[in-house]
């Protein structure tokens, strides 16, 4: 009937507007060393697959919904940003990344053990991320 077409034709356009939606805001890519590494990816397949899940599902939460503010990211200065994880035990995970030509390069991953960042993790994120941009 005309009414059930109608309800459908609405459904489907519901549908498609919520899959438009989903197009990632802020792509992610991983930083490449001049060897051509890539540390931060490296780094998460190193991780339990339930940590590598959780660290993947955040980066995506980012891609997706940017800008996202805390608790799933939150800048650090000199253009830095920080992916937010909290894993399994209590432990919490950080992906430093930049923002360049549209994309969010993730420069540095790690376990975080301290309420403050370490010097030396910013360093080193700020190290790769002169070598991007």
């Amino acid at each position: 009937t005309p009414a059930e077409f109608t309800c459908n034709h609405v459904s489907l356009l519901a549908q498609y507007a919520m899959i438009i939606d989903r197009t990632k805001k802020l792509p992610a890519r991983f930083y490449v060393s001049p060897a051509g590494r890539k540390p931060v990816r490296e780094w998460i397949l190193e991780l339990s697959e339930v940590d590598r899940h959780t660290v993947g599902k955040d980066i995506q939460k980012v891609e997706f919904d940017w800008p996202v503010g805390r608790p799933h990211c939150a800048p650090l200065g000199h253009g830095l940003w920080e992916v937010r994880s909290d894993l399994d035990g209590n432990r919490i995970a950080r992906v430093i990344f930049c923002m360049g030509d549209g994309y969010m390069i993730l420069l540095h991953g790690f376990i975080k053990k301290t309420q403050k960042t370490p010097q030396t993790d910013i360093d080193l994120a700020l190290k790769r991320k002169r070598e991007v941009t």
